[in-house]
C-alpha cells in the first residue's frame, strides 16, 4: 500500500530550499543511529545505516524508517514485508560507518543472527535494542520511501549500553547521568 503527499493549503508551493540549507537544518537535529536490516534475494542479509527512525503509535506499536528509493535494503524490505531496526550503542560507530559505506561484505565483518521470527538480521554485538517490524504501509516522497513498520517484538541486550547519537556531522553518546 502506498500514499502520496498532497499540498494541503491549496497555495502554490514555495521554491525549494537548496540542498545544503536542508542538510544544515537536519545536521542541527541530533538523532539516534540504527542499522535497518532485512533478508534479501536468495536469503542473503542486507542492511544500511539509518538515522531517520521515529515512533508513530503505541497502539498498534508502529514506527517509521526512511530509506532511499534506490536502496537495495528498501527493495528487500518491501519484497519480504519485514525488517529489523538495530539501535546502535555508543561502541558501534565503526559499524554505523561500515553500513553507510555500501561495502558488499559488511555482514562478513559483523556478528549477526537471524531466525524466522526476526524481521531481519540482528546485529548481536552492536545493537543495544532491536525492534522486529512488519511492513504496514509505505509512502514515496522525493528520493525516499517512508516505511511504516508495526513492531512485532523487541529484544534488548542485558548490558547497560548508551545509545549512539549523530548530529552536527559527528557521533556522540548520551552522557552518563550524574548521581
Amino acid at each position: 500500500m502506498s500514499a502520496q503527499l498532497k499540498l494541503m493549503s491549496g497555495e502554490p508551493a514555495a521554491p525549494p530550499v537548496p540542498p545544503e540549507d536542508f542538510r544544515m537544518l537536519m545536521a542541527n537535529f541530533p538523532t539516534g543511529v540504527s542499522i535497518v536490516t532485512a533478508i534479501g534475494p536468495g536469503g542473503a542479509p542486507i542492511g544500511m545505516t539509518c538515522s531517520s527512525v521515529c515512533s508513530v503509535s503505541v497502539a498498534p506499536p508502529t514506527l517509521i524508517v526512511c530509506l532511499r528509493r534506490e536502496s537495495p535494503t528498501l527493495a528487500a524490505v518491501l519484497a519480504r514485508g519485514s525488517f529489523a531496526v538495530n539501535l546502535l550503542h555508543d561502541g558501534s560507530r565503526s559499524k554505523a560507518e561500515l553500513f553507510a559505506s555500501g561495502r558488499e561484505d559488511r555482514f562478513d565483518l559483523v556478528r549477526w543472527r537471524h531466525t524466522p521470527s526476526y524481521g531481519g538480521p540482528h546485529l548481536v554485538d552492536d545493537a543495544h535494542v532491536i525492534g522486529d517490524c512488519v511492513v504496514r504501509q509505505t509512502a514515496f516522497i522525493g528520493d525516499h520511501a517512508v516505511v511504516f513498520g508495526e513492531v512485532s517484538q523487541v529484544g534488548n541486550h542485558p548490558d547497560e549500553k548508551r545509545p549512539l547519537l549523530y548530529g552536527l556531522r559527528n557521533y556522540a553518546a548520551w552522557p552518563v547521568p550524574e548521581c
